[in-house]
């Protein structure tokens, strides 16, 4: 459990190619000097469990890197050789492949994500972001071409890795997606623009749909809402009892001192889940909000959806 503790923080074909051409570094990238790419046909840009099983979990990790140095000039990117940046990237990774893959084997790419520093406006981390979105369609397309092999996966991401599932969905061929169990982007918003430029998006309405997205942000009360990861949000569900009423239903909130039975309910005005009982409401770094649980996403719910992850994956072979 204590693998959790660190707070995750914010947060394939021609037309893959044609995305990333589209981004002109000099245009949106400008500031600081840029680390080199990832090439993800190093192994050790990869952090890869192969269990042996009939599907797998393509996952990617939310910001654990801040602005750091490179000379005398600060960087706002992460750069996947370094041992430091590496490690911080890594304990996410196999925090989130100990609670959630079950059977599922794992692949988790390290890229240039945004410094956590870069979330400070969401202009700043919308101009900064395609580098990294960039190196996740790639990780994704290599993913694809050699690892995969027809097997059905869930793609799932944290704060600024569910904003990477977005973009990655976005340019998925329906062959791919036919195989895509679901997609969980957690602690990020998906929004009615995201709809309209990606098919692709369809939310989740239980807990054995297939081919459909799992997003959802948690608070106190909606004034805690933290409008960069959040805000013009559409999709929610409850990552407990699966519904998309406003039925309420308890849970245990796992900690390393002692567990803590809390309460959960969807919000359906803000499409935001609302916490009740948890009395830590001190605010995260950078974005945070007194109230607001975006660092806890994960922790709250984990023995829900890793068990919810089978059921889908289950739901998708009962279909085939």
């Amino acid at each position: 459990m204590t693998r959790l503790n660190t707070a995750f923080v914010v947060l394939v074909s021609i037309s893959v190619l044609l995305l990333l051409s589209s981004w002109d570094d000099d245009k949106h990238m400008a500031i600081g000097p840029v680390p080199p790419a990832p090439d993800y046909a190093d192994s050790t840009q990869w952090f890869i469990v192969d269990r042996q099983g009939e599907a797998d979990l393509f996952y990617v990790i939310s910001t654990e890197t801040g602005d750091h140095m490179i000379g005398d000039d600060t960087c706002h990117y992460a750069d996947t050789h370094d041992d430091y940046l590496r490690g911080r990237m890594a304990h996410e990774m196999h925090a989130v492949d100990s609670f959630y893959s079950g059977h599922l084997n794992y692949y988790s790419p390290y890229y240039r994500q945004v410094s956590m520093q870069s979330w400070a406006t969401e202009e700043m981390a919308i101009s900064r972001i395609p580098l990294a979105m960039s190196d996740c369609v790639r990780s994704f397309d290599y993913y694809m071409t050699h690892f995969n092999h027809g097997r059905p996966f869930i793609l799932a991401g944290f704060s600024q890795g569910a904003y990477a599932l977005m973009q990655i969905m976005k340019v998925m061929p329906d062959s791919i997606a036919s195989r895509m169990v679901a997609a969980y982007a957690i602690g990020y918003k998906v929004t009615a623009e995201d709809t309209a430029s990606c098919y692709h998006l369809r939310s989740a309405n239980g807990a054995t749909d297939t081919g459909v997205t799992i997003c959802f942000n948690s608070v106190k009360t909606p004034e805690s809402e933290i409008k960069i990861v959040s805000g013009g949000n559409i999709f929610c569900i409850n990552p407990v009892n699966w519904r998309t009423d406003t039925v309420s239903t308890p849970f245990v909130f796992y900690g390393k001192k002692k567990n803590d039975t809390l309460s959960v309910s969807l919000d359906p005005e803000s499409r935001l889940l609302l916490v009740d009982g948890y009395s830590n409401d001190k605010p995260m770094p950078v974005i945070g909000v007194p109230g607001n649980y975006h660092h806890l996403e994960l922790k709250f719910y984990y023995p829900y959806i890793r068990q919810n992850m089978a059921d889908r994956v289950a739901a998708y072979f009962r279909k085939e």
